[in-house]
């Protein structure tokens, strides 16, 4: 018996969306409350897509959700959910399957910063930023990807950082958490890939949020600013153009990547 090789190739997409257009998806951002979460919101609502902004304020996942662009109908969801607490979790999922029918990108972008010395890090802080950050994630993940696997489609992108690629100073917990991310973004993009669903995460540098803003216009953040060949940090709208590709139609052969949006900070 002989083997047609040509016919065992399996075909890609005879064409490539290349205009980022979400019309007809609908898209969960955690964390989307404020921040960069906020602003990869409103880039995917400006594109088309239904966006369920989950946060773990309710109040502030509503009014967020209220705010964003549409031209009558999708109509976006705000929805409060603590990604700690697995209940809640599958609370909020169940709450936009429910309303949707559907969710084909999840951003996964909720997360917190306790810093301090090694040394000196509280074990509370360490448990809190691990169980938000790493298994904050997968247990998002794990939730919406269930619905994923069983429509045969999804995009998913987690937000690491650079802290996950090199050491900084204080950052013990907060490096582990996205180190973490990476890894496990990987084995979910090995488990899912040949089902439809692509996994995929975004680092980014400082980003100038108002909590970035905050914490870095001092002597240390204008250091840390000198340390990036670009020579400044990032704003909200360059991670969210990073998500947006990573969960269009262009990216289905990106799987298991990290996009790094840090100005070239790791490449030292």
């Amino acid at each position: 018996m002989t083997t047609d090789f040509a016919a065992a190739l399996r075909p890609g997409p005879d064409t490539i969306d290349l205009t980022n257009d979400f019309s007809g998806r609908t898209a969960v951002v955690t964390g989307g409350a404020s921040g960069i979460g906020n602003a990869i919101a409103v880039a995917l609502a400006s594109r088309g897509a239904r966006v369920a902004i989950v946060d773990v304020r309710a109040d502030g996942a509503a009014a967020a959700a209220a705010a964003l662009p549409t031209a009558g109908e999708p109509v976006h969801l705000g929805l409060g959910c603590d990604v700690t607490d697995e209940t809640s979790v599958a609370r909020a999922v169940a709450a936009v399957t429910g309303a949707a029918g559907r969710i084909d990108v999840l951003v996964n972008c909720a997360g917190v910063a306790l810093l301090a010395p090694a040394e000196d890090l509280e074990p509370g802080a360490w448990a809190t930023t691990i169980d938000v950050n790493l298994t904050g994630t997968y247990r998002v993940a794990q939730a919406v990807g269930r619905h994923m696997l069983a429509a045969g489609y999804g995009r998913i992108v987690n937000i690491a950082s650079q802290a996950a690629h090199v050491g900084i100073d204080g950052h013990a917990a907060y490096c582990a958490s996205k180190a973490g991310v990476i890894g496990l973004t990987r084995v979910l993009a090995l488990e899912w890939g040949g089902r439809g669903v692509t996994v995929n995460t975004v680092s980014p540098t400082v980003v100038l949020t108002d909590l970035g803003r905050g914490a870095w216009a001092n002597e240390k953040g204008l250091r840390h600013q000198d340390e990036i060949p670009t020579g400044r940090f990032a704003t909200p709208d360059e991670i969210a153009a990073a998500v947006l590709f990573l969960a269009g139609e262009s990216s289905a052969m990106v799987n298991g990547a990290d996009l790094r949006v840090d100005g070239g900070f790791t490449i030292r």
